[in-house]
């Protein structure tokens, strides 16, 4: 444990300093990090993977792997992307370990109520349809994309969570953008 009392109250903290104490073992700070962070690592990686169950344990695997690597932390970027790197690897992981395995079938999404059934119909529809277009990308279009999109980083940023060179991720998502207008263009007349 540190020698420093842990705060309980760490909300005045920045990201790198809760990480210098989550690596004094400070648990105070990893769960002030959780709070901050979760939901956006949950949406990366539920749009990555399309399941949410497989992007609760994402979630739970990336912060584990924060408190245990947090003694080695050096904070050269946003703590965002370095979070988000190993959420993206962890993402990748899953993929390859699903690519070996048989697939198992996903369960229904939850329905939504609204008062005109119809329009909501088409809702599901039109997100059903984006989904499954992004899901039928190329890993490394759709990681792109949903970090670009959906995380609202910018393309250097990108590069920096994925190691990849900025040309790389402008070509990615110039990729991915146009194959979406593509498949997607006959929602755009509905």
């Amino acid at each position: 444990m540190s020698a420093e009392p842990d705060n309980p109250d760490c909300t005045h903290l920045s990201d790198h300093e809760l990480m210098a104490r989550v690596g004094r073992r400070d648990r105070a700070a990893l769960a002030e990090l959780v709070r901050r962070h979760q939901n956006q690592v949950v949406g990366l990686a539920t749009r990555f993977l399309g399941r949410a169950d497989l992007a609760e344990d994402v979630c739970q695997d990336a912060f584990l792997r924060i408190f245990e690597r947090a003694g080695s932390y050096r904070p050269e970027a946003k703590f965002t992307t370095y979070l988000y790197r190993i959420v993206a690897n962890l993402c990748w992981d899953y993929r390859r370990r699903a690519a070996r395995r048989t697939r198992v079938g996903q369960p229904p999404e939850a329905g939504t109520f609204e008062a005109d059934a119809v329009v909501a119909a088409q809702r599901r529809e039109r997100r059903e349809a984006v989904r499954q277009a992004v899901a039928q990308l190329p890993d490394r279009q759709r990681l792109a994309l949903i970090l670009h999109r959906f995380q609202g980083m910018g393309h250097k940023e990108i590069a920096q969570v994925t190691g990849w060179t900025t040309s790389a991720v402008e070509s990615c998502l110039v990729r991915a953008y146009g194959r979406l207008r593509e498949w997607l263009a006959d929602l755009k007349n509905e």
